[in-house]
């Protein structure tokens, strides 16, 4: 059974969904009402950076294991979906080559063997999930039976993000450097900025997003979910009544890099870039940032704490840029001292007095 404020939020969400489209397709520019394309764009970021705080609320929220790697599954599913969107532009380049732009400027004369089915909307996809799930699985079999835990673990998740954030800016590696890829033109053939293209894109991102919302549910409250909480607070004890802790760390945190994977793949065609500085440490300490100041191990604060975050950010940094980290830095503090249960914890507390 889901609570007053689970079905406010999903309330909100579906009412996002249909309002934000009609007011960018069916109100004239000239209106009040009218809701710019930037806009658009801005609630269709934050969207995808709800997934990745919902992600993360599952694995810190109610399993107790702090991550500050997640910008890596995001960034690799961004890359999986800016290789087909690279391939799909074709000869409308600067260059007119069948390569990407970059490829030609550093003269390279064919694709690298990791870009040989990039031209195939499906198969990448498959990447999308392929790709950010086979890294986790990896990183958290050793990880998690070595036994790391704690502020230990968030230390190596931290590194591997900075490692790859620094095989990426290499621009051997075949993914376009610094400047990463962008001016995409389509997909599955449609002009990826006609206005139909965008509000589907839209869309999809906020069904994805309650998809995910209403997977999240299913899994905490299932008995996988209470034996998540249960490792959360007492792992040696879970142990000893006969549950293996290792396999269920590992299943919710390849679980979380899965939906970081789609959600950097639904942000790219959106925002029309993708670079290594999606995989800077500071943008996984964001992500924490945004489950803390929502409220962790409530499914919904994420989601508040996204919106919230974002919605600030975009504000100071268009009126005050100087201060947007100030505020950041002051805000994440603020909910650590006097509002351990984020902003949802708030409003349980004043709905309830």
């Amino acid at each position: 059974m889901m609570s007053r404020h689970s079905i406010a939020v999903l309330g909100a969400l579906l009412l996002v969904g249909v309002l934000v489209p009609a007011l960018n397709l069916l109100v004239p520019a000239g209106s009040a009402l009218h809701l710019s394309d930037y806009v658009v764009g801005l609630v269709a970021k934050i969207m995808c950076y709800a997934i990745c705080a919902l992600a993360m609320d599952l694995i810190w929220g109610f399993t107790g294991i702090l991550s500050l790697g997640h910008g890596v599954f995001f960034a690799l599913g961004g890359y999986a979906m800016g290789m087909y969107l690279m391939r799909q532009i074709g000869h409308d380049g600067n260059y007119g080559s069948d390569l990407p732009d970059f490829m030609v400027f550093l003269d390279w004369k064919t694709l690298p063997w990791h870009w040989a089915l990039s031209d195939s909307f499906w198969f990448q996809m498959a990447m999308v999930l392929v790709v950010p799930g086979l890294l986790a699985f990896v990183f958290g079999f050793f990880a998690f039976r070595s036994r790391i835990k704690g502020v230990y673990f968030s230390i190596i998740t931290q590194a591997l993000t900075y490692a790859a954030m620094l095989l990426f800016f290499r621009n051997e590696t075949g993914f376009g450097g610094n400047n990463g890829f962008t001016d995409f033109k389509r997909i599955l053939g449609h002009p990826i900025t006609a206005p139909g293209t965008r509000m589907l894109l839209f869309v999809v991102t906020g069904a994805v997003l309650v998809g995910f919302y209403l997977l999240a549910r299913w899994l905490v409250g299932a008995k996988f979910g209470r034996v998540l909480m249960a490792i959360r607070d007492a792992e040696s004890r879970v142990m000893f009544t006969g549950y293996d802790p290792i396999a269920y760390k590992l299943a919710i945190w390849v679980i979380s890099a899965l939906m970081c994977g789609v959600a950097g793949a639904l942000y790219v065609p959106q925002v029309g870039i993708i670079n290594p500085s999606e995989m800077s440490p500071a943008a996984g300490i964001e992500i924490a940032i945004w489950c803390a100041v929502g409220g962790r191990g409530s499914l919904v604060g994420p989601i508040v704490g996204a919106f919230f975050v974002n919605g600030a950010k975009s504000w100071f940094t268009q009126m005050f840029p100087e201060f947007w980290l100030y505020f950041l830095g002051a805000l994440f503090i603020a909910v650590t001292l006097f509002l351990p249960q984020g902003l949802v914890g708030l409003v349980k507390r004043r709905s309830r007095s």
